[in-house]
């Protein structure tokens, strides 16, 4: 973290300094809402409590992925729901994987925290070759230490992770070297893949000290005649027009619809099921998936089924099909299909 913090803070001495960087912390490009008191809502979770499980436990869709097909792919664009942010994007012919999470809690310590609710399915060591990672943001929930270390370290050749500025130092500390950090709106070529790191309304932080010490983001990535959108994290903001006029249009965008409540504290960080389609809309993508719900227990305090079915009484009430924007099962895989041309839903 202190590394991270330096080379942050030598970045800003240098007088390159982007408009959304200054006192030496990362700033957001719209004016929302100040965040919320932490405490307060953990104050009202004690008070009021939080949702309980109904009798038998939450009913979360979920199956083992097929690890023999998805190593044997080669050809076919497919996207694959490991969890929460966590996705294996197979285009072009070459695997990708955004915030991966393998570990059984969302924490900085194994003994407590955000625990996984469904098992995983699919374990790191039954993943086809990873080309690269992608990184949105430094959370527990999108970047795990062991996951990380566990992917670099693998027999057949560690990926390339992409990451948002003040993220190399970071995974430089774990001796992972194979990391490039961007900027919004930067690219990188790999291969027959362009990857673009884009502005979303979020904020970063590890540690007491490092609050938006390191940037933030979701991931444009094109390849194979597809373009894929993964958000992140992120609260609604003029950024998701933003992205659809410069970037779009997708034929697919991966959005959150989960971690919305309380509504008071997390509006300005994540979007809720009426949010997401309006930024379904906004970045111009013929489909959606629904992520960042459903994987780990007690992150927010809506109930962990609740999201689909706000998002399918969103999805009616507004006239869409269920084509338009749907969700997964954990550990399913589909054909990333080609959308219609310059579609603004």
């Amino acid at each position: 973290m202190f590394c991270a913090s330096c080379a942050i803070f030598a970045f800003a001495s240098d007088g390159e300094a982007p408009p959304h960087f200054s006192d030496g912390r990362f700033h957001n490009n719209y004016p929302h809402d100040s965040k919320q008191s932490f405490w307060l809502w953990k104050w009202e979770e004690l008070r009021e409590g939080v949702p309980k499980p109904p009798p038998g436990g939450w009913k979360i869709p979920h199956m083992k992925a097929d690890a023999a097909a998805l190593r044997a792919n080669t050809t076919e664009p497919t996207v694959t729901w490991i969890g929460h942010a966590t996705f294996l994007l197979q285009l072009a012919g070459k695997n990708i994987l955004t915030d991966p999470q393998f570990s059984a809690r969302a924490s900085p310590v194994s003994f407590a925290g955000p625990k996984r609710l469904v098992p995983l399915p699919i374990e790191i060591d039954e993943l086809p070759r990873i080309d690269v990672v992608l990184i949105s943001h430094n959370h527990y929930d999108h970047l795990d230490v062991d996951t990380v270390k566990r992917l670099a370290a693998r027999a057949d050749g560690g990926p390339l992770f992409l990451v948002p500025l003040g993220l190399k130092e970071w995974f430089a500390g774990l001796g992972i070297d194979r990391v490039a950090e961007y900027d919004w709106w930067e690219t990188r070529v790999e291969g027959p893949l362009t990857f673009t790191l884009v502005p979303v309304q979020h904020w970063s932080k590890r540690t007491p000290w490092d609050t938006n010490k390191t940037l933030w983001g979701g991931w444009a990535i094109e390849g194979g005649g597809l373009k894929v959108l993964h958000t992140g994290d992120l609260g609604y903001s003029q950024d998701a027009k933003d992205i659809g006029e410069r970037a779009g249009p997708f034929d697919l965008a991966l959005i959150p619809i989960g971690a919305y409540a309380p509504r008071w504290f997390m509006k300005t960080m994540h979007v809720d099921p009426v949010e997401a389609l309006a930024v379904r809309a906004d970045v111009r993508a013929s489909r959606a998936i629904g992520m960042h719900w459903g994987t780990f227990e007690n992150l927010t305090d809506e109930p962990m089924d609740e999201p689909p079915r706000e998002l399918a009484a969103k999805r009616a009430a507004a006239g869409l099909g269920v084509d338009a924007f749907d969700v997964m099962k954990v550990g399913e895989t589909r054909k990333i299909e080609k959308g219609t041309a310059n579609a603004r839903p």
